[in-house]
């Protein structure tokens, strides 16, 4: 080795111990005659003391080094002179006085700071990433994504998981987003498909009888970026044989409990996790995956708003759509432009607009509300009662702000959604060290595709419907319900998945369903259907997502703050160039001919 110790190992312990370090110089300061260099490896930083009196060639070589010169040092730790201790560092109490020095390498001045923590265009940091990986913060959710993984690996290794590495190249098949497709040299014209997940795949591992498994599952989607979706991304995927949802629900709410208290002990857990229908939580808050440390349920408004004057209201239950609402806290006082900008907000989200009604100035109960103190520009289509009653059923008190929305559901629950989540940010509602953890059970299992008319899959095909809904595939698919779940938390869905089918009649059934043809079921999923002839045994399993768990975690805002080498918003690999055009000989031997259109 090229060095005896960490930087960040080193101790009053240490004194008179002599040692070799390696690593970057952070940080250099000249006192005319003593060098100071502050040494930086992937552990910590030590402060290292150059004296023309120990050491003048180890001083002639500190003054060429400048910050991120690679060196390798040797010397004597010491404690540091009283007074000079430095209490933000963990070796701050001592020093190496060094003896020799050497340089390894040279470095070229960075494009930004790496030894301070400012604020630096992202494409810039992702063009250097490398550079951007050695600056603290980056470092820290890098070693953090890796205990995250070690951890889970541990827990589902004590509890009999076998982990099985699956294929990247496999055949095409529909589940929900384009596939990246590879093309063959040895097969002109066809092609490979990198998996989205491996849903068939780990179901073939439960027909072969491995009953429990698990992998750090590459997936890839062809789809839009976003701040918690990547083209690529790592999921724990975990499938078991022989069980029930429920167990499989009990396993993941042991794992993230366990997960959360032993990586990161200062943040709290809502303990058990709550339950919620899909039916319940949409109700309850617009969103499948609504932040739960706070409350501002939704209140559905429409028989009261039914009974008023307000056309805007009636026209819209008329046309079978609904009116819904939420109280935000004290803000009763908005400007008109604050106001403004939550209708924008709600604009942009779909909804043809949004309703504010302020309760007045705070104090006292609503039954002492007065009309004089409402505004809204609906004051005079509403009575007085009607504006207490929607009030009560929000949970608003004097001095709140109602922010309705009228429209058919599809319209107003995610405008209903922005605004739940912009009122909880602008008011600071969100614990940052709690994570409010929730099951979302009772799925629909199809949904109609108004371009095709066709039915189509919610999560994916390969869900098992509850037993009792089996006989509804024939008359109303609408209304079965799957055997499918999602783990959410503070926002996010973390994890999803599901009961499978097992048997091949049924599974071939849910393909007729949505519009395959006989030949296409055969072409595309026959080798799943003749395994299931073979003994499957019923299963089912889930994925987490690993991104999203550590971008959490680390109370970051984007994935690609916790992930090594991340695309940006437009899909690019800044660092590689990628993608990027390949040569015409390349081309030629994969048979592709590329056309200008």
């Amino acid at each position: 080795m090229l060095r005896t110790h960490n930087c960040n190992e080193l101790r009053k312990e240490h004194i008179g111990t002599a040692v070799t370090l390696a690593g970057w110089v952070n940080r250099r300061r000249d006192h005319g005659g003593l060098i100071f260099i502050d040494l930086r490896d992937r552990a910590g930083i030590v402060q290292t003391v150059f004296n023309p009196e120990t050491s003048p060639d180890a001083l002639k070589n500190a003054e060429e080094m400048r910050t991120e010169f690679v060196v390798r040092i040797s010397g004597e730790v010491n404690l540091r002179p009283a007074g000079t201790e430095n209490p933000h560092l963990a070796t701050g109490d001592i020093e190496v006085i060094v003896k020799e020095a050497e340089i390894l390498n040279t470095s070229r001045t960075p494009p930004f700071y790496i030894n301070e923590e400012v604020e630096i265009e992202e494409n810039l940091r992702l063009k250097y990433r490398y550079l951007d990986l050695r600056r603290p913060r980056m470092k820290e959710n890098i070693l953090l994504r890796h205990r995250v993984v070690k951890f889970m690996r541990d827990f589902l290794d004590a509890r009999g998981f076998v982990d099985v590495e699956t294929p990247i190249l496999i055949k095409s098949t529909p589940e929900g987003a384009r596939d990246y497709l590879v093309p063959s040299r040895v097969h002109p014209g066809e092609f490979y498909a990198l998996p989205q997940s491996p849903q068939q795949i780990k179901q073939l591992l439960m027909v072969g009888g491995l009953e429990k498994y698990y992998q750090m599952a590459r997936c890839f989607r062809d789809e839009d970026t976003r701040a918690d979706r990547q083209p690529e991304h790592t999921q724990l995927d975990v499938e078991m044989s022989f069980v029930e949802q429920e167990d499989i629900l009990r396993l993941m709410e042991e794992l993230y409990t366990s997960l959360v208290t032993t990586i990161t002990p200062q943040k709290r857990v809502v303990k058990p996790f709550p339950r919620f229908t899909y039916r319940d939580i949409m109700e309850r808050y617009a969103s499948d995956k609504p932040d739960l440390r706070y409350a501002l349920e939704i209140a559905d408004l429409t028989d009261i708003a039914g009974q008023t004057e307000f056309t805007i209201f009636t026209d819209a239950i008329t046309g079978g759509g609904r009116v819904k609402g939420l109280a935000a806290p004290g803000c009763g006082n908005y400007t008109r432009h604050q106001l403004d900008e939550l209708n924008r907000l709600v604009l942009d989200s779909g909804a043809k607009g949004l309703l504010t009604v302020s309760l007045g100035h705070p104090g006292g109960t609503l039954d002492e509300l007065a009309i004089d103190d409402v505004k809204s520009v609906a004051a005079k289509y509403l009575t007085l009662d009607q504006i207490q009653e929607m009030a009560q059923l929000c949970r608003a008190d004097k001095g709140d702000l109602l922010l309705i929305v009228a429209g058919q559901e599809n319209e107003i629950y995610p405008a209903l959604d922005v605004l739940r989540r912009e009122i909880a940010c602008r008011l600071k509602l969100a614990d940052p060290d709690t994570f409010a953890f929730a099951f979302v059970v009772d799925f629909p299992m199809f949904t109609r595709s108004e371009e095709t008319g066709k039915w189509e899959a919610i999560h994916h095909p390969f869900t098992h419907p509850r037993p009792e809904d089996i006989p509804l595939l024939d008359t109303s698919p609408g209304d079965v319900i799957g055997q499918n779940y999602d783990i959410i938390c503070n926002g996010y869905e973390l994890a999803s998945g599901s009961i499978r089918i097992h048997n091949a009649d049924l599974q071939r059934k849910i393909f007729k369903l949505m519009g395959y043809q006989d030949e296409e079921i055969e072409n595309l999923f026959g080798h799943m259907l003749e395994a299931f002839d073979y003994g499957a045994p019923p299963h089912g399993g889930i994925a987490p997502g690993i991104d999203r768990t550590v971008m959490l975690l680390a109370g970051e805002d984007t994935i690609r703050e916790v992930i090594a080498f991340p695309k940006t918003q437009s899909a690019m690999d800044l660092t590689f160039g990628a993608p990027s055009p390949v040569t015409e000989e390349q081309l030629k031997e994969l048979h592709i001919d590329l056309r200008e259109e």
